[in-house]
């Protein structure tokens, strides 16, 4: 779903942080007074029962927002995509991924994962309630009905089965930033070829539903329920806010498609043969130069790699000059370090090497050095791109 990237850590899954904003606590303890009134009278049971019943099933309800997202994480880490965290907050839940998507089946695989990971749950709850109350008492259990003993257990697996499935039909709405807004985008931009023609078919749908909302919270807050009311207002001011930012992102990135990765990079690359020696390399590169790293080219300028002023004099203080510098060179990220130099500008930005390295090295189709784009060069870029824009 959606949410804010600031959040309180609770814990760490599978290395991921899992953080909650601080509004969390405050719905968290509206959802439980509410519920623990309502549990007491459907199960005629103490405040004290009805209590803790209300504080497990709000805290599992949590719970499986997090799963939700846990499986929008792991399809972007089976995708290559770094997942920096998880945030819940009062409208649900925020996997922060460190890049869009580069390609449809990323996206789909991504999108699609969070409501099959809620469809999960919803398979584990309503088995464990037909474990309890068997197959011909199921649905009388499901709507709480007086022809079953409703106890703790049961009345919170059903509880969760029934909040969990207004989650995945909600969530499954094609409207952008919502699961099915990003499968409508993916989807579109697998039959078209054009992602931002996808970014924009599930921006508008986006703002369509925002639209929704917006009249549906207006007619209830005046006639029927002002809590669900104001609900539906403000998730409708968040969807259309989300929508129009993805309008906005999609008209800069087609000015970014305009730009090709020729026009910004340094065209004169500075490169080390990779038969030099270590001490040659540090005489005539690092110390000239005063560069803490330099790309390694092969006989025909090919791009091999990165070598370091680190293992350079490292290896000429050992007693160890005539090292040849590709003993040296680090050639385990070359196509993370790499980019086609006839690329757009936004193939830079979801290029690994300007986090890791603060550069990327520009190359033709045979993989010939022809270029080296730094982080600067990209923002001054980017910034001329801004004025730019109509």
């Amino acid at each position: 779903m959606f949410g804010r990237p600031g959040s309180i850590q609770l814990a760490r899954i599978f290395g991921i942080r899992v953080g909650v904003d601080v509004s969390w606590f405050v719905v968290l303890f509206i959802l439980i007074f509410f519920l623990s009134t309502q549990f007491r009278q459907t199960m005629d049971s103490s405040d004290g029962t009805a209590y803790v019943t209300a504080v497990i099933s709000a805290l599992l309800l949590f719970a499986s927002i997090v799963v939700h997202e846990l499986g929008h994480a792991f399809a972007a880490r089976r995708n290559g995509i770094t997942v920096t965290g998880i945030t819940i907050s009062p409208l649900g839940g925020f996997a922060m991924l460190s890049r869009e998507s580069r390609s449809p089946r990323e996206e789909l695989e991504v999108a699609a994962a969070g409501p099959f990971a809620t469809l999960l749950v919803i398979v584990v709850c309503v088995a464990l309630d037909l474990l309890i109350v068997g197959p011909g008492k199921f649905l009388h259990a499901a709507v709480l009905s007086d022809d079953v003993a409703i106890t703790p257990t049961l009345l919170t697996l059903s509880w969760l089965v029934t909040m969990n499935a207004i989650v995945l039909l909600f969530n499954l709405i094609p409207a952008y930033p919502l699961d099915g807004g990003r499968i409508v985008r993916g989807l579109v931009w697998a039959v078209t070829g054009d992602r931002n023609r996808g970014a924009r078919v599930a921006a508008r749908l986006g703002q369509g539903f925002a639209l929704v909302l917006l009249g549906l919270g207006l007619w209830a807050l005046i006639s029927w329920d002002a809590i669900i009311g104001l609900w539906c207002l403000f998730v409708g001011v968040t969807i259309g806010g989300s929508a129009r930012a993805m309008l906005a992102q999609s008209a800069f990135a087609e000015r970014l498609d305009e730009v090709r990765v020729a026009d910004v990079m340094d065209e004169e690359p500075v490169g080390i043969p990779q038969d030099l020696t270590a001490e040659q390399a540090l005489d005539d590169y690092f110390l000239r130069y005063r560069w803490p790293w330099f790309p390694v080219v092969d006989a025909d300028g090919r791009f091999v790699g990165v070598v370091s002023e680190e293992f350079v004099r490292d290896a000429v203080e050992r007693e160890r000059p005539t090292t040849p510098v590709r003993e040296l060179t680090r050639t385990e990220d070359v196509e993370q370090l790499t980019v086609g130099e006839e690329q757009s500008l936004r193939s830079l930005l979801e290029a690994d090497g300007l986090r890791t390295l603060g550069a990327i090295m520009a190359v033709d189709a045979a993989g010939v050095l022809r270029g080296v784009v730094t982080a600067g060069r990209l923002r001054r870029a980017l910034q001329s791109a801004v004025a730019m824009r109509p």
